[in-house]
């Protein structure tokens, strides 16, 4: 069982590792170091259950149903672009928010009296969370359909195929998670995060654009 367990680890490194809407999102969760153990958590239960449906066949049936797949695209699409400005309002008109790196303290308000660092709720981060993931229809070409695909082809050894690649994107979602806090440094001024919300809202804007063009 080793081999296809080391070919799950191995195949699911190579579709996780990429830069896209979901993983920008935990980076920027892990650089703020909120609701971080939710994320990670919410992402990789996600991830899981979504290779376990591909590994079970379900991915055929889903191919019977391509109407499915535009529906997830559209929609998928349309949340992305309203990220995308929403980070891009960010970086537009900043709110002053800058990363207190040296404290695990709230933020307190500046000599100006502007607060530092506003909080967003753990039931709007999971719901965000929640959306990047499953209404992104990359994840079920490649979760669902590729990897299910390819795990058939190593029989009753599929199953643990499907281990090694939940245990990738574990891995990956916590390394990317907590080893982000590492660059707080770089982000602790206002210019830094209009920086960082700009990327992520032209990321988002041609994430959402490759969805609808025709393929």
């Amino acid at each position: 069982m080793l081999t296809p367990l080391l070919a799950g680890l191995g195949l699911g490194f190579s579709l996780i590792v990429a830069i896209g809407a979901q993983n920008l999102f935990v980076l920027r969760q892990g650089i703020r170091r909120e609701h971080l153990v939710v994320v990670v958590a919410v992402c990789a239960i996600s991830d899981a259950v979504l290779i376990l449906l591909g590994v079970s066949g379900i991915g055929l049936v889903l191919q019977a149903v391509p109407w499915l797949i535009v529906v997830v695209r559209w929609a998928g699409a349309a949340f992305l672009v309203g990220y995308g400005l929403l980070a891009a309002r960010r970086a537009l008109r900043p709110s002053g928010e800058t990363l207190n790196v040296h404290s695990s303290a709230p933020p307190v308000p500046d000599a100006g009296g502007t607060v530092m660092r506003t909080r967003t709720t753990l039931t709007a981060t999971v719901l965000t969370c929640l959306a990047l993931t499953w209404l992104n229809p990359h994840v079920y070409l490649d979760t669902v359909f590729l990897l299910g695909s390819i795990a058939s082809t190593h029989g009753e050894g599929r199953w643990a195929f499907a281990i090694g690649a939940c245990v990738a994107s574990l891995v990956w979602f916590s390394a990317l998670g907590f080893g982000a806090r590492f660059l707080g440094r770089w982000l602790d001024t206002p210019r830094a995060w209009r920086i960082l919300d700009a990327v992520i809202a032209v990321v988002m804007f041609a994430i959402a654009l490759s969805l609808v063009l025709p393929h």
